[in-house]
C-alpha cells in the first residue's frame, strides 16, 4: 500500500511513516546490553516500513536513496538491467510524475506508472493498490488500471471496484475518519502481467495554504526503468528553489501554453548511484538522504507561526489581522478552557500540593489514560480537535495530545509550548513533513520539563533522543519580534533520575552439557524507554519474540519460556523483564578443558570519533552491574580469570571472579561519569576500552569431575 507520506508529501501536510529514527539514534550511543536492542522498539513497524517503501516503489512515488549522478536513457542497456532485474518481484518499466502548485497553495499531482510483474511473489504485492489521502482537503482519482496479460488480451477495472474507507490505522477512531484510503483489487494476476494505472491527487485549501513545498528523490536501486518528473510553479511565489548538482533539471522553460507567469521543470532518464549503476542499492533513511529537488514558499519562522496557529483552537492568522492592537490581542490568546476542561484538571491536581506536582498530574494522565492513536506527525494536516473534544473521545494523534495538555495546564496556569523533533537542519529548506515527533515544553517549579505523552510509557521527562539537541519551537509570539532565530530551540540532554541497568543471570550446566537460565534486568533511563515501548507495543502472547530478541542481543541462544515484564505503564519504577532460556549441547563435556565465556551481556563502549570530531560523545551517565551464578555438576573444578580494576574520571571498570567447586560467580561493573571527553584524550580512553574489552575476553575453564582419574 502506498504510503500517505509518498502520495501527498509534496502537495502540502501529509502523514509519513515513521522512519525508526529512534532505533538509529540509540544504536549509535554507548551502554551495554540495552543498546543493542535498540530494534525492538517498533519492530513491527520496522518490517511493514521495508515492505511498504518496496510498493510506494511500484506504486510511482519517490523512495529513499543516495544522490548521485543522472544516466542518459539507453535501450540496450535498459534491456540488460531488464534481464538482471529479472529474478525481482516487479519491475518498474515507466514512472512518470506531473506536480504542478498554483498561487492559493492547491496542487495537483499525477502519476503514471506502469509495472511489469516478475513471479507471484510480485502478482500478490499488486493484488491490491492503496493510495492514502486526507478527505478533509484532498482527493485521489484513479482514471485508469489496465492489464495487459502475458498470453494476450488486456482487461480494465471498473470504477465499481474501487472502495474508499477510513484507513486501518484510524478505524476505530471516528474522530480521524478523514485519514483515508482508496484502493483498487486486481484478481487473476500471472508472472509476465503488465500493470499500467494513473492516480490524480488533488489538494485543495490546504491547512498552511497559500503557503506549498515539495521535495523529491530519484531511484536509484534499479527498480525503475525510466523516470520522467515534471514541475510546474506560479512564478508570482517566487519559492526558493534547490536542485542536486549531480542530477540537473533536463528542461527548464516558462509555459508554452500561454498561462503567465509559470515555471516548468523537467527531468527524464534513468538515476545511478555515482561510479556504478548500483542495481539492487539498499534505501537509506530519508534523514540522510539529499533530495535531488526541493523547494519552499516558507521559512522556518513563519512554519514555526503558522503551526502554532494551527495547534491553537480558535486563533486567527495573524497575517490576517489588519491593526496592530487587533494582533496584540491575538498574540495573547490562551487555549481555551472549557467548563469540562476546568473540572478534570481541579479533579487531577486535588491532591497535589506544588505546581510541579500538578504538571505531573495533567502528565500522566494524558500520557496513560487518553490513547494515543499510531498516527505519524501531520497526519491530519496539523488540523486539530478542541480538547473538549479529545477529552470527551478518550484518543487522540500527538497534536490532539499537546492540545488537551495544554489546555489542562492553562487552566492551572502552567504555561506550555510545542516542539518538533526528528530533524535539525537549519540551512535546509523548511518543510513541515521533515519532522517526526511532537514534544511539549512545559514550566514548573523555575524549571522547563520536556514531555512525550504520545510515548504513553515514557516516564515523566524523559524524552526520545533528539537530533543535534536541537528542535523547532512553535511560537506565534516570534511575530512580533524583531530579531532572527528564535524559532530554533536547544533541548538539554538531562534524565529525570539517575540512569541504571542491572543484569542478574542465575544459569546452571547439567552433566549433559545443557544450558539453563534465568536473566533479570532491571533499567532507568533511555534503555528503559525503549524496552517499555517495545513490551507495550507488542501482545502479551507474543513476549516471548521480543524476549528472543533481547536474548539475541546479549548473544544467548535457544528456547524462551517463562517471560514476565513489569507494567510498562508503571513509569514511577524501573521497568524489569525475566525469562528464561535452555540451550542444549552447550558444552561437550569430552572435551577437556571446556572452555567458556562468562555468561554476561556485552558492555559495549563508544568508538573513538572521527579527526574532525571535538569531543569523545560517551552519552548520558550511566551505572551498568552485570553479575553471573552459574551451577555446574558435582565435582567440576573451576579455574577462573584475573579480575581487573580501571578508573578515570570520565569511567571506572571492575570485576571481579570466583570460582569454586561446582560454582562460578562473575561480576562486572562499569560506571559512565560524564556525557563527553575532549579528542586528546583518546589515548587515553583507547587504553580504558582495551581494559574493558580485554576483561570481556577472558574466559572461564571447566574440568570435569573424572578429569584427575588415570585411565
Amino acid at each position: 500500500m502506498a504510503t500517505p507520506a509518498a502520495l501527498t508529501r509534496e502537495a502540502g501536510p501529509v502523514v509519513r511513516t515513521e522512519t525508526s529514527e529512534q532505533e538509529r539514534l540509540y544504536a549509535k550511543r554507548r551502554g551495554s546490553y540495552t543498546f543493542n536492542v535498540s530494534s525492538l522498539v517498533h519492530v513491527q513497524s520496522r518490517l511493514s516500513f521495508a515492505y511498504v517503501l518496496l510498493c510506494a516503489l511500484a506504486l510511482g512515488q519517490e523512495p529513499g536513496a543516495k544522490p548521485g549522478a543522472a544516466a542518459p536513457p539507453d535501450g540496450k542497456a535498459a534491456a540488460a538491467k531488464s534481464e538482471e532485474k529479472s529474478a525481482l518481484p516487479f519491475q518498474i518499466q515507466l514512472l512518470e510524475t506531473h506536480v504542478r502548485f498554483e498561487s492559493n497553495g492547491d496542487s495537483r499531482k499525477e502519476v503514471h506508472t506502469v509495472v511489469k510483474i516478475n513471479d507471484l511473489a510480485g502478482a500478490r504485492q499488486f493484488a491490491r493498490l492503496g493510495f492514502d489521502y486526507n478527505r478533509a482537503f484532498q482527493q485521489v482519482e484513479i482514471p485508469l488500471v489496465k492489464i495487459s496479460h502475458v498470453d494476450g488480451g488486456t482487461s480494465e477495472i471498473l470504477p465499481g471496484a474501487i472502495t474508499d474507507a477510513p484507513n486501518p490505522a484510524v478505524r476505530d477512531f471516528p474522530a480521524y475518519d478523514d485519514v483515508r484510503v482508496k484502493s483498487v483489487r486486481i484478481l487473476g494476476l500471472q508472472d509476465g502481467d503488465t500493470i499500467e494505472y494513473q492516480v490524480i491527487t488533488t489538494t485543495t485549501k490546504p491547512p498552511l495554504a497559500p503557503d506549498f513545498w515539495l521535495e523529491h528523490t530519484f531511484d536509484r536501486s534499479g527498480q525503475v526503468l525510466e523516470e520522467r518528473y515534471e514541475i510546474d510553479l506560479p512564478s508570482e511565489r517566487r519559492p526558493e528553489i534547490r536542485f542536486n548538482p549531480a542530477t540537473p533539471a533536463t528542461s527548464e522553460e516558462a509555459d508554452s501554453t500561454g498561462a503567465a507567469g509559470r515555471k516548468l521543470y523537467r527531468w527524464a532518464g534513468r538515476f545511478s548511484a555515482p561510479g556504478s549503476e548500483n542495481s539492487g542499492a539498499e534505501s537509506v533513511p530519508d534523514s540522510q538522504v539529499t533530495p535531488d529537488v526541493s523547494l519552499s514558499t516558507l521559512s522556518w519562522e513563519y512554519l514555526s507561526i503558522r503551526l502554532d496557529e494551527l495547534l491553537l483552537p480558535g486563533s486567527q492568522p495573524l497575517t490576517e489581522i489588519k491593526t496592530f492592537e487587533d494582533q496584540v490581542k491575538e498574540l495573547g490568546r490562551q487555549p481555551e478552557v472549557a467548563a469540562e476542561i476546568r473540572e478534570k484538571a481541579n479533579s487531577l491536581t486535588k491532591e497535589s500540593k506544588t505546581d510541579l506536582g500538578r504538571l505531573k498530574a495533567i502528565y500522566d494522565f494524558v500520557s496513560g489514560r487518553i490513547r494515543t492513536l499510531d498516527l505519524p506527525l501531520g497526519a491530519t494536516g496539523f488540523r486539530v480537535h478542541a480538547a473538549a473534544e479529545v477529552l470527551k473521545t478518550g484518543y487522540a494523534n500527538a497534536e490532539d495530545k499537546y492540545v488537551l495538555f495544554a489546555s489542562l495546564a492553562t487552566a492551572l496556569k502552567l504555561p506550555t509550548r510545542a516542539a518538533l523533533t526528528g530533524f535539525c537542519d537549519k540551512k535546509t529548506l523548511p518543510l513541515p513533513t521533515r519532522f517526526r515527533h511532537l514534544l511539549i515544553s512545559a514550566q514548573a517549579a523555575e524549571k522547563t520539563f520536556w514531555l512525550d505523552p504520545s510515548l504513553e510509557v515514557a516516564p515523566f521527562g524523559m524524552i526520545a533522543p533528539v537530533p543535534d539537541q536541537w528542535a523547532l519551537l512553535l511560537n506565534r509570539g516570534i511575530y512580533a519580534m524583531n530579531s532572527r532565530g528564535h524559532e530554533w530551540i536547544e533541548i538539554p540532554p538531562a534524565l529525570p533520575f539517575p540512569a541504571f541497568q542491572k543484569v542478574n543471570v542465575e544459569a546452571r550446566i547439567s552433566g549433559e552439557g545443557t544450558l539453563t537460565a534465568k536473566l533479570n534486568y532491571v533499567s532507568r533511563g533511555e534503555n528503559e524507554l525503549v524496552l517499555r515501548v517495545a513490551f507495550h507495543e507488542t501482545p502479551k502472547e507474543r513476549w516471548k519474540e521480543v524476549a528472543g530478541l533481547l536474548a539475541l542481543s546479549d548473544g544467548f541462544r535457544g528456547a524462551i519460556t517463562n517471560v514476565t515484564a513489569s507494567d510498562p505503564m508503571a513509569t514511577k519504577d524501573p521497568f524489569t523483564v525475566e525469562y528464561e532460556i535452555t540451550q542444549a549441547k552447550f558444552v561437550d563435556w569430552s572435551k577437556k578443558p571446556v572452555r567458556i565465556p562468562a555468561l554476561l551481556p556485552q558492555i559495549a563502549l563508544p568508538d573513538l570519533p572521527g579527526k574532525t570530531a571535538g569531543e569523545i560523545e560517551l552519552g548520558t551517565p550511566l551505572d551498568v552491574q552485570t553479575s553471573l551464578t552459574l551451577r555446574l555438576p558435582a565435582g567440576t573444578t573451576v579455574q577462573t580469570p584475573a579480575a581487573t580494576s580501571v578508573a578515570r574520571d570520565y569511567a571506572t571498570f571492575s570485576s571481579k571472579y570466583d570460582g569454586h567447586l561446582n560454582t562460578v560467580s562473575v561480576s562486572r561493573h562499569i560506571n559512565f561519569l560524564k556525557r563527553e571527553i575532549p579528542t586528546e584524550r583518546a589515548g587515553d580512553y583507547n587504553a580504558f576500552s582495551r581494559a574493558v574489552q580485554n576483561d570481556q575476553a577472558q574466559v572461564i575453564v571447566l574440568l570435569p569431575a573424572d578429569t584427575g582419574k588415570k585411565d
